[in-house]
């Protein structure tokens, strides 16, 4: 029976030591992946600890931040609850598009808002992708409004008709 006590305290041992010396390599992995601004060996494993959480934090406090800059970028903003409980958009007004054709011609007419300006961006390319060569670009802003207006000819190939596929992709994009 004695002989069964050592060897299940002696295996119980050599678990603990395990489990500490795995915490060890673990807390070692952290400390390495955060940048430091006091010398490591000074640092006790609680303030190391600490150190690690507040990094996490700032980290994720600035990835809100670039978040919310992307958004703003984009022409998008977030959704701002009204007393009411609902959600509006605070400043926001919804894109608008008129598609032309004419034969192999397109006239696209794209009215946003300031905060809308990528998607003049988005047009273009849209445009390149397709193979159109635009004729004419020209905006005008006039308060908060941006009128954009693309003259574009489109080359038609014999299996299609692309201003009409073209049109298709805008009015999508915007819709």
């Amino acid at each position: 029976m004695e002989n069964n006590s050592n060897s299940s305290r002696t295996d119980r041992k050599t678990i603990e030591r395990n489990r500490r010396n795995h915490m060890k390599s673990l807390y070692s992995k952290l400390n390495s992946l955060v940048p430091h601004q006091t010398s490591r060996e000074s640092a006790t494993l609680p303030d190391q600890l600490d150190e690690a959480a507040n990094y996490i934090k700032r980290l994720q406090e600035k990835l809100e931040k670039m978040k919310e800059k992307k958004e703003n970028l984009m022409g998008f903003e977030r959704p701002i609850t009204s007393p009411t409980g609902g959600a509006a958009m605070a400043g926001l007004k919804p894109p608008q598009i008129d598609i032309r054709e004419k034969g192999s011609a397109l006239e696209v007419v794209l009215i946003t808002g300031l905060d809308f300006q990528f998607m003049f961006n988005e047009t273009i390319r849209v445009f390149h992708e397709e193979g159109a060569e635009i004729v004419n670009a020209s905006f005008s802003v006039v308060d908060d409004t941006v009128f954009h207006t693309i003259h574009a000819q489109v080359e038609e190939p014999a299996m299609g008709n692309k201003a009409a596929r073209i049109s298709e992709r805008l009015k999508k994009f915007v819709f």
